[in-house]
């Protein structure tokens, strides 16, 4: 249940100058991405027929993160944050003109989609970290909770949003109609992005640091050596592999296993937006990191007894509510990861240490929904799902006693001044 005094730090955060314009920006962008990501996995059906083909735009859009997120992790920490974003932001206008173009012009193949996935999944893969890493500066520490969490929202009410509007946009005018908007979207968070006005996160010229991968190189040995990060990232890392390519594999799930076209698609990742929509308000009103290692291991299981019953059904009645709940737990174990991160970890380290919770975010998934998709084609779109949430039940078994050993320490440090 959300408090009158937890939302009373919602509005306060949204009242800060920087972070309310920032927060109008990129859910406008948020929106229009999600319309996107709903018409690309309609249009990779429409062209194919094929789970695999899914699970492939699925690996290009996500698995870049494994190769560029390290480099974006360290930029982040040497170049000026703001500007990597306005980079980032100006380049994925052009990839959305460029795909409205070939699909308004009806020349779109199913190797061009995958082709301009791939450059989206790239900048993003590029920028996550830098985004990541960005909030801090537009915040006082004392509401970096709340800006996470409200960061996340943001996220899940364009999860919901741009799907529904996608669904309809896609029914009234095509596909196309859809990128046209979301050519937009960016062009509105370009804008916001230059009303911010922010202290130059960039180092000193003169201030030597060594290489971008080396930098990275030292991420991954810090993160290996936390004794309160190392345990939660991998129970995340287990999410990320068995359960949440599920959003990859809905237009097949749409299509065979409810009978239903692009407007069920729609439905049914909507549901999940409004689960994590709840999820993301519930944390947002918390004041502290207190219990939230409890809530990642709790809603990790939430998040694989949801998928359980999403497999076993082929009614909306049931399936509706099942990604509801698989929504929320997504929501608050990913949220919950990310501020023990940016709470407990060194501020000097913070961009590399998010750009392997992104890795984690973006590249496990992308793996996870390549190899589901394949699978599919021969044991059926059900049974990959339930063997993931059966491999994430598995995990939560075998780690319960070391997740429970670093929850105070881990909680310890992020209440501590950074």
């Amino acid at each position: 249940m959300i408090r009158l005094s937890g939302f009373s730090r919602i509005v306060q955060a949204l009242k800060l100058p920087n972070y309310g314009i920032y927060m109008v920006g990129t859910s406008v962008s948020m929106v229009g991405m999600w319309m996107q990501r709903v018409a690309v996995g309609w249009l990779t059906w429409e062209l194919t027929g094929s789970a695999v083909w899914l699970g492939a735009i699925a690996f290009a859009d996500l698995f870049p993160a494994v190769l560029i997120a390290p480099i974006g992790g360290s930029a982040a920490d040497r170049w000026d944050r703001l500007k990597l974003t306005k980079i980032s932001q100006a380049l994925s206008l052009l990839q959305a003109v460029t795909l409205f173009a070939l699909t308004i012009s009806d020349v779109i193949t199913i190797e061009l989609l995958f082709g301009l996935t791939l450059c989206l999944g790239i900048i993003n893969a590029f920028h996550q970290p830098v985004r990541l890493a960005l909030v801090p500066s537009l915040v006082p520490r004392e509401y970096l909770p709340t800006a996470v969490a409200l960061s996340s929202i943001s996220f899940n009410l364009a999860r919901f949003i741009g799907p529904a509007f996608a669904g309809v946009v896609i029914v009234t005018w095509g596909t196309a109609a859809t990128f046209g908007l979301n050519t937009l979207s960016f062009a509105v968070f370009l804008w916001t992005l230059s009303r911010v006005q922010i202290e130059s996160t960039a180092l000193p010229r003169d201030q030597e640091r060594p290489g971008l991968l080396r930098e990275f190189g030292d991420g991954v040995r810090y993160v290996a050596s936390h004794a309160g990060v190392a345990p939660i990232l991998i129970l995340l890392i287990a999410v990320c592999l068995g359960i949440r390519p599920f959003q990859e594999l809905l237009p097949g799930f749409a299509d065979h296993v409810f009978n239903g076209g692009a407007d069920v698609l729609a439905l049914l990742t909507s549901t999940v937006g409004i689960g994590a929509l709840v999820g993301g308000l519930w944390l947002a009103q918390r004041s502290g990191p207190e219990g939230l290692a409890k809530l990642i291991v709790i809603t990790t299981v939430v998040q694989a007894v949801a998928m359980f019953a999403f497999v076993a059904t082929d009614s909306l009645w049931v399936a509706v509510p099942a990604l509801t709940g698989a929504g929320f737990g997504m929501v608050v174990s990913g949220v919950g990861v990310q501020t023990l991160m940016q709470l407990s970890v060194d501020a000097s380290m913070r961009g590399r240490v998010l750009s392997i919770f992104g890795l984690t975010f973006r590249g496990v998934p992308a793996v996870g929904a390549l190899m589901m998709g394949a699978a599919s084609e021969y044991i059926g779109l059900r049974w990959p799902l339930a063997f993931g949430a059966c491999f994430v039940v598995l995990v939560v078994i075998v780690a319960r006693h070391r997740l429970r050993e670093v929850s105070s320490t881990l909680e310890a440090q992020a209440s501590a001044p950074n």
